[in-house]
């Protein structure tokens, strides 16, 4: 077998382990990879390993050596598909490697914001437990989940693993449709119906021309005063300038975010400056748990070493 050149782009967004292949290769693995240095080290590749770095059909165009654009995650709007499909470059992603650690990511944004954790961390920071003249303090609403309804929009791996969370504290589940969906499939609620009636909306659908801004002042209008939103799943999924101020306005409960319309935010995002307390920001990590990021790498490596059998893994084309 001849050797095969394999570069890794961003290996920086990997968990640094050691890269093994069943296969004669020269490796090459770059930390971080900007646009202007991309078309340089995929040069003369067979095999390219990148997370977010665009391969552009350019690139693609420029490499008639490459076989195989293994994306090490599931989206790959990163990758000129067609182009890669019409050179006859194979392209392979990686699936349900993080379905635990992103639904529990959710689930602890969505208990610690029906309990106004972050307020009341707050109001201790700010000493007024100490100036209290009972044994507790006692401000921001506490709410259980038992009873209360959560309605998730997204019924893959991730929603269907969240829902069974929710479930084990006694919440009532539903799936939400389609919005402007034509019909309501057997199995979910209308998303009108499922908007209105959330105590908690969980939001684990891609971002695409259906779905950008499915969420925005309209909808959060809809939603209970006290009810709390969580988006783990794409930034542009919500209207944030609209989210901002229907927290402001108490005209929701509380909002838990782990993704941001642009990533990383360099240009600002108005959850960043909002600093309220029925608001949480964590930056993109729902995915990356010790447990997920080490299913990601085998995955990934074991996708690579089934292309150059001659064998179909993940592929995407």
């Amino acid at each position: 077998m001849n050797q095969k050149k394999v570069v890794v782009l961003d290996a920086d967004t990997l968990p640094g382990r050691v890269f093994h292949f069943d296969f004669p290769h020269e490796l090459a693995v770059y930390g971080t990879t900007d646009a202007a240095e991309t078309a340089v080290r995929v040069c003369g590749a067979h095999i390219v390993i990148t997370n977010k770095v665009v391969i552009s059909a350019d690139i693609i165009a420029d490499n008639p050596q490459l076989e195989l654009i293994a994306v090490s995650a599931t989206g790959v709007n990163n990758v000129d598909i067609g182009a890669a499909e019409a050179a006859g470059v194979a392209v392979c992603n990686v699936r349900a490697y993080g379905n635990e650690s992103v639904a529990e990511h959710a689930f602890m944004l969505m208990i610690a914001l029906m309990r106004n954790l972050p307020a009341y961390q707050r109001d201790v920071a700010a000493g007024l437990w100490e100036k209290s003249p009972f044994f507790c303090h006692y401000g921001a609403p506490i709410r259980d989940l038992n009873g209360k309804t959560l309605a998730v929009f997204g019924r893959g791996n991730i929603g269907r693993t969240l829902a069974r969370y929710a479930q084990a504290f006694g919440m009532r589940v539903v799936f939400a449709e389609h919005k402007h969906a034509p019909a309501v499939r057997e199995g979910y609620v209308s998303f009108e119906d499922a908007v209105r009636a959330a105590d908690v909306l969980s939001l684990h659908c891609p971002l695409n021309a259906q779905t950008e801004n499915m969420i925005g002042e309209n909808e959060l209008q809809q939603m209970k005063p006290g009810a709390v939103l969580i988006n783990c799943g794409r930034g542009g999924l919500v209207d944030e300038n609209a989210l901002v101020a229907a927290l402001k306005y108490g005209q929701i409960g509380g909002a838990g975010v782990d993704v941001l319309t642009e990533e990383p935010p360099r240009g600002g995002n108005p959850l960043l400056k909002a600093r309220l307390p029925n608001l949480i920001v964590t930056p993109h990590t729902a995915w990356a748990s010790r447990e997920a990021l080490d299913r990601l790498f085998d995955i990934l490596l074991a996708n690579i070493n089934a292309f150059v059998k001659g064998e179909a893994q993940n592929r995407v084309v």
